[in-house]
């Protein structure tokens, strides 16, 4: 079992495990790829939630950046309106599991299960297909290395992170920015929460943290397709 970002490392150690585990693992995405821009992705995970993602929607179209939602399942059941917003506003939505529980401790048949009815429950809110919601970030970054393998074969994308502000402790806002500048690089894939852990100040810190990162030259893109990524195989 892996290291998983909920465990508290010192923020200032995040960078040197993405480097560790994105060389040990290069089935999954850590980084967006190379690009003229200095690109960067705005991530959140938990959601959707009645009053914060709504919130978070709000400063995103305000300031007309893209983001990727990687939603619970059972949430999206729960309130699908939410999701249909979230793909209105132009973002992508990526899967969390059905619960979050950590694939580690779910049989092979049970997370393909979760992912599946995932699928589908997103299918009912907001059209599309099933191959539309193939991203996949492991709740509490948890996964045996055959979950790696497992997820490519049947033909989704693991998503990973290389920028963690431990927002869903609830430090200050500007502490949460400030973490996020300190490790940010062209490429960085940012995870920020908007469920019940950390979702209360997910719209503030995204309404300073947009134009902090914008001053640093950045500019912001979802996740590339998988089809221009390395062979993603179906089962």
């Amino acid at each position: 079992m892996l290291f998983s970002p909920q465990q508290m490392l010192p923020p200032a150690l995040y960078p040197l495990l993405h480097r560790s585990l994105k060389t040990l693992f290069p089935e999954a995405l850590w980084e967006l790829p190379p690009h003229p821009k200095q690109q960067v992705a705005l991530t959140f995970d938990d959601g959707p939630h009645p009053q914060h993602t709504p919130a978070l929607l709000r400063v995103l179209q305000e300031f007309q950046v893209p983001a990727t939602f990687f939603v619970l399942g059972e949430r999206v059941q729960r309130w699908p309106h939410l999701v249909r917003q979230i793909r209105q506003q132009g973002h992508e939505i990526g899967l969390h599991g059905w619960q979050h529980r950590s694939f580690t401790q779910l049989s092979r048949g049970e997370l393909l299960q979760s992912l599946r009815r995932s699928q589908d429950t997103l299918v009912a809110a907001c059209g599309g297909t099933p191959e539309e919601y193939r991203a996949v970030r492991p709740p509490n970054g948890l996964f045996w290395p055959r979950t790696l393998t497992d997820l490519r074969s049947w033909g989704y994308l693991p998503v990973m992170w290389s920028v963690v502000p431990e927002d869903w402790l609830c430090p200050p806002v500007a502490v949460v920015v400030e973490r996020v500048l300190n490790q940010v690089r062209p490429g960085s894939l940012i995870v920020l929460h908007d469920g019940v852990q950390g979702g209360s100040q997910v719209a503030e810190v995204v309404r300073r943290l947009i134009p902090a990162l914008r001053e640093e030259g950045f500019d912001f893109a979802g996740l590339p397709d998988p089809a221009d990524l390395p062979s993603c195989g179906k089962d």
